[in-house]
């Protein structure tokens, strides 16, 4: 066992009435579902912190306290609480947190962070109650706490001759004070960490039940829909109100024109421009926009795809690094080279496409707010709020839906501080959403990228010199210090932002999304000029890296980055040729996490189908297992889909693509047939899960078209007027 220091030195336990104290706040309590099947209710609840409810009957709420997007942290993160409160899982109910800066640090979800930063954390919360439970018993049995254990829900003592529940000692242990340490356990004793557990909302998700912020609705409140801008670089002079407002089912309708200081979204706009409309129906505010007669006022030049071009291709040519690594003499090691690899790759804007579209409930008053939806980063909604208001934080409460697709895009909350502003307007509760053009005009979009690679071989095709140099529109793709740093002799790469008045921000797996591709697709490319296999070659460099590093500091760890290729290689069966088959492998690192596929295509009636991949991956700790590798699977998906078929074209400053018919995402055929995961075991404390699955897949996709088709793809989309789609 490890012994860790607690975080908190007071009363920890509150007794709360089943009248006061209950369910989720937002309405969404898994509890109420299971009392209509008829069982019990304890008579009184015992609130540990803002983790753990203790019902009298042994019942125990764990409350999950980051925002769920799909990632599974709603069943994962009180699977963590429950393995060190040593409860059985079947007696848990899971509820969602409502904000809470003054108990729970680093509640959002983004990063591929949630599980990584709580770790200790939720295990902390639950071993504090277990401590408290088994020294409650002890005091009451006059024994030292330890002649007593705590596990299955039950305090008994070690000769066995008494025994009581947990919700027996729940009242005793509200008099408690929280213990300064407590002991963790081994991760080899874990009995439910590293199982598989059905996610906790997956009855009410098949069933239509309300879970989502477009599922919310308070009686009496208004609806309200937005018109951006129809371009980027305008802004709104003015439309024709009074006519609005005479609409059939129309209330209001106004522009919204403010500046926050120091937002804290961070795609750093601090302006809100925009009309609002607020009625009470989605048809009448929608024929309410189609009858929008609005002057527009342009405030910097429009763009277009030709200018997005000419701005990567200047910032290649002569723009300055923001940030880069030089190793050796990269230029003498290229001019002594007998072979020299140099390619580019490009990639588009790119929307979220969430299923969910942008929506969020607002309930101002004059000394309150009130705050319901679907977003990733509450504190910063709650943080804008409050300035746009000019209201104290503690006046001000958010709480959190399930969220239906996020990726990135509810990082940014101005959708929730426009809620909050028509509210603040109208002085009533009102229910913002966007349609699927508002969401896919509206900006905050993956940035456009260009990378230019160059790789030199000796006489004996070992590399020699390496260097990438990637512009982005706003901010570049490169990691100067991510691999091959610290393998190459003569290693060089720039990262360089280029300015653009596109609003954009994080898209899963931010940069690693283009970059993967990029690299490992060249780093294939460089493997075949050498004469070696793909898998091998990466190795060499691995070994290079980890017996004689080169340079600084690198970002990876050459061991277990090598270990994902040997184990993708092992299950795959590699270098073992299927007649019909051609194969990819990409390997990539990010979010602290190691990630290896092999891909399998087939040619199909002309067309390339993927058959199948396999996946190897590190990310220390695996919490749920099935969770697990449903991320991987849909991040596999996920980075097939968006390299093959999606992007975004501007033409006067306007996206062209408004919705799905026009903007291609992956269809269920052109999925792979087969996808297996296979998961390092260790007992490293977990890192991120969410993103690392989607960049290698661009690799290795691109790799095994390349084998397929004898073209090497370079351009996202892959899927062209030239270069078939995937069957």
């Amino acid at each position: 066992m490890k012994k860790v220091k607690t975080q908190h030195n007071r009363r920890s336990f509150l007794k709360i009435s089943a009248a006061s104290g209950g369910g989720l706040l937002v309405g969404f309590s898994w509890f109420a579902g299971r009392a209509q099947e008829n069982e019990t209710i304890p008579e009184e609840w015992y609130r540990i912190n803002g983790y753990i409810k203790l019902g009298s009957n042994n019942e125990v709420i764990i409350y999950s306290p980051n925002p769920e997007i799909g990632q599974n942290v709603r069943t994962s993160m009180p699977m963590i609480v429950a393995e060190e409160l040593d409860i059985p899982w079947e007696q848990v109910t899971v509820e969602q947190a409502p904000l809470n800066t003054g108990f729970y640090q680093n509640q959002f979800s983004g990063g591929s962070l949630s599980i990584r930063l709580s770790w200790k954390a939720l295990r902390m919360a639950g071993a504090t109650a277990k401590h408290m439970l088994a020294q409650a018993a002890a005091n009451e049995w006059g024994v030292e706490l330890s002649q007593v254990k705590a596990e299955k829900g039950m305090v008994s003592e070690i000769n066995g001759k008494r025994k009581s529940s947990y919700g027996d000692l729940a009242a005793k242990a509200v008099e408690l004070q929280v213990p300064e340490e407590v002991e963790l356990k081994n991760p080899k004793s874990f009995e439910l960490i590293g199982t598989s557990q059905k996610n906790v909302d997956g009855s009410k998700i098949v069933s239509g039940q309300p879970l989502f912020g477009l599922d919310f609705h308070r009686e009496g409140m208004k609806l309200a829909m937005v018109q951006h801008p129809p371009a980027f670089g305008m802004t709104v002079k003015s439309f024709n109100a009074e006519e609005i407002k005479k609409m059939n089912g129309v209330s209001d309708a106004f522009i919204i024109d403010t500046t926050i200081e120091e937002p804290s979204w961070s795609d750093e706009r601090g302006y809100l421009q925009l009309i609002a409309i607020v009625g009470d129906s989605t048809w009448q505010l929608m024929n309410a926009k189609k009858a929008l007669k609005v002057k527009w006022e342009t405030l910097s030049p429009a763009e277009n795809n030709k200018v997005h071009q000419t701005k990567l291709d200047q910032a290649i040519a002569n723009g300055k690094a923001v940030d880069s690594r030089e190793d050796g003499d990269v230029e003498a090691a290229f001019a002594k080279a007998t072979k020299i690899i140099e390619s580019e790759y490009t990639a588009p804007f790119l929307a979220h496409s969430t299923m969910e579209p942008m929506n969020f409930f607002a309930n101002v008053t004059e000394d309150s707010a009130e705050l319901i939806g679907p977003v990733q980063t509450p504190e910063s909604l709650e943080t804008s709020v409050s300035k746009l208001l000019d209201m104290p934080i503690e006046n001000i409460t958010v709480n959190m839906t399930r969220i239906g697709g996020g990726f990135g895009r509810r990082l940014y909350v101005h959708y929730g501080v426009e809620a909050a502003a028509i509210s603040n307007h109208i002085k009533a509760p009102v229910k913002l959403f966007y349609s699927r053009e508002d969401d896919m005009t509206q900006g905050t979009y993956r940035p456009a990228y260009k990378s230019v690679y160059k790789a030199g071989l000796d006489e004996n095709n070992q590399l020699i010199a390496f260097s990438v140099k990637g512009a982005g529109l706003p901010e570049g793709p490169v990691f100067p210090d991510r691999y091959p740093a610290g393998a190459v002799e003569n290693y060089s790469a720039h990262k360089i932002n280029a300015d653009t008045n596109i609003t954009t921000g994080a898209w899963r797996a931010p940069r690693s999304n283009f970059t993967a591709g990029a690299e490992q697709a060249f780093i294939d490319e460089v493997a075949e000029a050498a004469g070696k296999d793909p898998i091998e070659f990466r190795l060499e460099l691995f070994d290079r890296a980890k017996q004689n590093p080169v340079g600084k500091k690198y970002d990876y760890d050459a061991e277990r980055y090598a270990g994902v290729l040997k184990l993708v290689k092992e299950k795959s069966g590699w270098g073992k040729p299927t007649p019909g088959i051609y194969r990819g492998v990409a390997a990539y690192f990010c979010h602290s996490t190691y990630v290896a596929e092999v891909f399998d295509i087939a040619m199909v009636d002309g067309a390339p189908k993927v058959k199948k991949v396999w996946a190897a991956v590190d990310c220390g700790i695996v919490v749920n297992k099935d969770s697990a590798k449903n991320i991987i699977e849909g991040g596999v998906i996920d980075g097939i889909g968006h390299a093959m078929y999606s992007h975004l074209d501007f033409e006067n400053g306007k996206p062209q693509q408004e919705n799905f018919n026009t903007y291609q995402l992956i269809r269920h055929h052109q999925a792979p047939e087969e996808i297996e995961v296979f998961f390092v075991e260790n007992e490293i404390d977990p890192t991120g899960l969410g993103e690392p699955g989607l960049p290698p897949a661009i690799g290795a996709l691109a790799n095994a078209l390349y084998q397929a088709t004898g073209q090497r793809y370079y351009n996202q989309p892959f899927a062209t007027a030239e270069q078939k789609s995937l069957g």
